[in-house]
């Protein structure tokens, strides 16, 4: 964390100077907003805490309920979600609350007495070591707290307007804000009041059941799997071994995903309550906790589960869909005007709760189109980057989809069905890259370069998330995860790590360097708006190839020593060296000859480009960004 750079601050760090629209921000929701949220789940409060970066930005969140979430349906964190709470700075704090999962227990009949059930294997949650990030279970309303406080102490100071219910809206097509959007207050003095509200754009982040999704006449395709699952959080007190684990239970009554909650006592059944006849129409649903309970039991055979509280329970049928599109411009369309509605989330993609998936995407859903909607309306980019979302982000969803389909049916399988023994712990460990969030990989567009430079950085594959690794830090000799300090603020990255030669020498990383610094077709001169710091849009880092005893900091690029904030200190926090134990130029297959990686605002890998390309680096950015002024 990096502050004083405008002033000693004595106050909590955390708290960001109000600027812009932040200032005098007024406690009425106005008539005219530059982005309007619709809905405060994950997707909602992720976008609101990304544009809350963007203080020159109108943005209010409005929500049917009159106050906070206090129970939250989703709790499984994976790593890629954990990584993105690090960028938005709570990453520690929610992780000493979390309960941290570690293993998973795959409990199966006893051969020898097959009513009972048995531990028949254990399988450790990530294997490869994938992330330095670990897979969380937390209340999702905990989630949603960190980031409305991250957005309530960025420099917008967004806070969301509860008591709204979407009623409609309308885009125009005419005029400074072409969507008119009907809202009616649902709860208060005014309830029943309308409310309009004239935007230029809209997201919907309002749930499965999506309002706004239903008014640009978007379509949510896909069928039920009739089958049924019970879902309880559950204080127990049981002689079954393995409460504390994540486990599948498998009996030839029925099947159990057990996930154990925070603090130390929660844990979460769903229970397996069988197939769901076609003309049942719902009915299912009114199985009682009471049944749930008793299935429950006759599924942990021989062991007993002694209920004593459910502060929350529900009965839903496994369900796959995905909208055909996630803004308000038909197929058709598409190329020939911008989108002004989009609809993210649960709005977008529903499916099983068991594989984890549904809050872990929707928070990427949010991320994706809030730093995009921060940059066009900032005047950083052109409209056509909004036209990105869409397509990005609907591939990842029938990805979801397809991945969902196969774990959930898996899960509900008898043991007999199953085509081998261990098919379902195997699925488990083979696919865990997907559910943990990393298999993302955004295809070339805009912000997206063809993989052309790919063989100098391996490590960093173009289109999936920049994947961090441990360095050291030359200023104060700290041992560091370079992707930690890639903060969510809306700005580029531009990694350059280093060739051979040391700080100071003639080498092709200094030459580059002084392009960089100077160069009338530099990407800092071309897009950083005058008066504002030089890192104000780019956020340069380099990485060295020797250990931090033999980096001189005074034989350092200017470039990556920026003078900052109104006194024009130095910036010592973007100089690195390799850690000798952890070497990055061997852990992330980067060429010794010297690379440069560029990441975009939401941490994926956009370029992968050698130090002589600077024409092409220059270019790629010009598409991306507009000029200055």
């Amino acid at each position: 964390m990096q502050f004083h750079h405008h002033g000693y601050v004595s106050t909590d760090p955390r708290v960001e100077p109000a600027a812009g629209v932040g200032i005098e921000r007024p406690d009425e929701l106005p008539d005219y907003v530059d982005v309007l949220i619709v809905g405060t789940g994950p997707a909602g409060v992720v976008a609101a805490a990304q544009l809350a970066q963007f203080p020159g930005v109108t943005t209010r969140i409005v929500e049917r309920r009159g106050e906070r979430l206090a129970i939250g349906q989703a709790d499984g964190i994976q790593a890629r979600s954990v990584e993105t709470f690090q960028a938005f700075g709570f990453a520690e704090r929610i992780i000493a609350e979390a309960y941290r999962i570690t293993e998973m227990a795959f409990w199966k009949p006893d051969p020898e007495t097959p009513r009972n059930i048995v531990r028949a294997a254990r399988t450790v949650d990530d294997p490869t070591g994938i992330s330095e990030f670990p897979h969380l279970i937390v209340n999702q309303a905990r989630v949603l707290d960190y980031f409305a406080e991250f957005a309530a102490n960025s420099p917008a100071r967004i806070r969301p307007d509860y008591g709204f219910e979407f009623r409609g809206l309308e885009v125009t097509g005419e005029g400074e804000y072409p969507v008119t959007v009907t809202l009616e207050h649902s709860a208060g003095e005014r309830a029943g009041q309308q409310k309009i509200v004239h935007a230029k754009y809209v997201l919907g982040a309002d749930g499965a059941r999506s309002a706004v999704r239903e008014a640009i006449g978007a379509q949510h395709i896909g069928g039920q799997a009739f089958h049924a699952w019970g879902v309880m959080d559950t204080l127990a007190v049981t002689d079954f071994p393995d409460i504390r684990t994540k486990c599948s239970i498998q009996s030839e009554a029925g099947n159990i995903l057990l996930i154990p909650r925070e603090g130390g006592y929660l844990f979460r059944m769903y229970v397996d309550l069988g197939e769901v006849p076609a003309e049942d129409h719902g009915a299912i649903r009114a199985t009682s906790l009471e049944q749930i309970i008793a299935k429950a039991n006759e599924i942990l055979h021989p062991y007993v589960l002694d209920v004593k509280n459910v502060p929350w329970h529900s009965v839903y049928e496994v369900g796959h869909r995905v909208t055909d599109r996630f803004d308000d411009v038909p197929v058709e369309e598409v190329g020939t005007r911008t989108p002004r509605v989009f609809i993210a989330g649960d709005a977008c993609h529903t499916h099983s709760a068991k594989a984890g998936q549904g809050m872990n995407v929707s928070m990427q859903d949010g991320w994706n189109i809030a730093w995009k909607l921060g940059h066009v309306l900032s005047g950083r980019s052109p409209e056509s980057l909004l036209a990105t979302y869409s397509a990005e982000r609907h591939v990842v969803a029938k990805d979801l989809i397809d991945f969902d389909r196969q774990w959930s049916t898996l899960m509900a399988k008898k043991p007999e069905e199953y085509d081998s023994p261990s098919e379902l712990e195997d699925f488990y460990v083979r696919t865990a890259e997907f559910p943990a969030g990393f298999m993302t990989q955004y295809a070339p567009s805009m912000i997206i370069a063809e993989d052309t430079e790919q063989g100098l950085a391996t490590g960093f594959p173009i289109g999936k998330r920049f994947k961090s690794a441990p360095v050291t830090r030359v200023s104060d000799t700290n041992p560091v995860q370079l992707g930690h300090h890639h903060r969510a603020d809306g700005r580029w990255r531009i990694y350059a790590f280093a060739d051979a030669a040391r700080a100071g020498e003639s080498s092709r990383l200094a030459d580059w360097a002084e392009w960089l610094r100077s160069a009338p077709e530099s990407p800092l001169l071309v897009h950083t708006p005058e008066g504002g710091d030089i890192d104000s849009v780019f956020d340069v880092k380099v990485v060295y190839q020797q250990p931090h005893t033999e980096v001189d900091l005074g034989g350092v690029s200017p470039v990556f020593l920026p003078r900052t904030g109104p006194f024009g200190l130095i910036d010592y926090e973007k100089v690195y060296a390799t850690d000798p134990e952890h070497d990055i130029f061997e852990l992330r297959g980067l060429d010794r000859g010297g690379v440069v990686v560029v990441v975009r605002p939401d941490h994926y890998v956009a370029d992968v480009l050698p130090f002589g390309a600077t024409a092409e680096l220059a270019a790629f950015f010009r598409q991306n960004l507009l000029p200055a002024t």
